[in-house]
């Protein structure tokens, strides 16, 4: 369950919230958890009999990891600005490494890179809890005015 920081932090709701809590934030980073629980729906369809999490929703957690970060970087403008929300503007070099199973606990990190604008550049990495190397991608998130 996503604790209140998270819920303060980005607009997302379940069932298309893929970070539980924030472990760790530096200056330039943000660590969150993402406990994956056997019961998620997309597994009943995703390789059934093998259950595995589709990487779109890997990545998604990393995303909205790096929107938790950016809510923090632009904290002055959103609260000026209230209407805006963090959306996905670029993909890079997304690779995955390893496979997600119910159960499994990530470790999900955006390093940020650069700021331009209402923009924010950033590596993300996962990782189960026990290592377990899952992707890395490169990414940016912008601020845009909601409806």
């Amino acid at each position: 369950m996503a604790t209140e920081e998270v819920l303060n932090a980005i607009p997302h709701r379940p069932p298309f919230l893929f970070v539980d809590e924030v472990v760790e934030q530096t200056e330039d980073s943000l660590t969150a958890r993402r406990h994956i629980p056997e019961t998620e729906a997309f597994f009943e369809g995703h390789y059934p009999n093998n259950p595995i999490m589709p990487g779109v929703l890997i990545s998604e957690a990393v995303f909205q990891t790096g929107a938790i970060y950016m809510s923090r970087l632009f904290a002055d403008l959103l609260e000026e600005n209230p209407n805006m929300v963090p959306v996905l503007s670029k993909i890079e070099n997304a690779r995955f490494r390893g496979i997600v199973r119910p159960g499994d606990t990530l470790l999900i990190t955006a390093k940020f890179k650069e700021k331009v604008s209402n923009f924010a550049f950033m590596d993300g990495s996962v990782k189960t809890e026990d290592g377990r190397k899952v992707m890395s991608v490169s990414f940016c998130v912008a601020l845009a005015a909601a409806e």
